[in-house]
């Protein structure tokens, strides 16, 4: 019997150190949550007053401008935020990519300056350190393709072969005004753009090496 509530009392010991560790991983878990949360909002507090005005102050620069593809000016008139702003950085030649076209590019797309990322956060990228024409990656879009931003198409539809472009647009030619992966809500994009190769339907290309 002394034995039989020896193993009891074991048991209920046991059990409790066992609830005690279990609560202690969830309010530490908690914890973690919340601070990431915060770092969040700290890191992008303000954001959209400061993508707007980021868009603001390009538009009252001298940058070259193309108006996005998508918008019918006979309805309503442009904006700032209609606009992709180009810093050219490189020139190529030829024709521009066709809506219908297949255009080979390198890229990376970043958002704007933020408190822990001077040169904008990096969200996506065919390559890895500065581009270099000969190693990076590469991949292929069509500018009508189903998916693809308004401020990346407008672009591909402008560019020609060795061109190497830095795009600047708003959000509202981006991923809008909600979160969409890890990129916030309200982000303007910024993509560096090199283009390989342009071929028009029906054209064939070997496999890029």
């Amino acid at each position: 019997m002394m034995k039989s509530m020896n193993i009891k009392y074991s048991c209920r010991k046991w059990l409790g150190f066992v609830g005690v560790i279990l609560f202690t991983i969830h309010c530490s878990l908690f914890l973690v949550s919340c601070s990431e949360n915060s770092d969040t909002e700290e890191e992008y507090a303000q954001w959209q007053e400061k993508n707007d005005a980021y868009i603001q102050k390009l538009a009252a620069s001298s940058m070259p401008k193309y108006l996005t593809y998508s918008k019918n000016t006979t309805i309503s008139g442009a904006d700032a935020t209609d606009y992709v702003y180009v810093e050219v950085l490189e020139s190529g030649s030829g024709e521009p990519a066709l809506f219908t076209d297949t255009v080979r590019v390198a890229y990376r797309g970043r958002l704007i300056p933020s408190p822990s990322y001077t040169d904008g956060y990096v969200f996506d990228q065919t390559y890895l350190g500065d581009f270099d024409w000969t190693t990076a990656g590469t991949t292929k879009f069509s500018p009508g393709e189903s998916g693809l931003r308004d401020g990346f198409s407008t672009a591909l539809q402008n560019m020609r072969v060795g061109d190497r472009w830095r795009v600047h647009f708003s959000y509202k030619l981006g991923y809008g005004t909600a979160d969409y992966s890890d990129i916030p809500g309200y982000s303007d994009l910024v993509f560096d753009i090199a283009v390989y190769d342009i071929w028009h339907p029906g054209e064939k290309r070997p496999a890029f090496k």
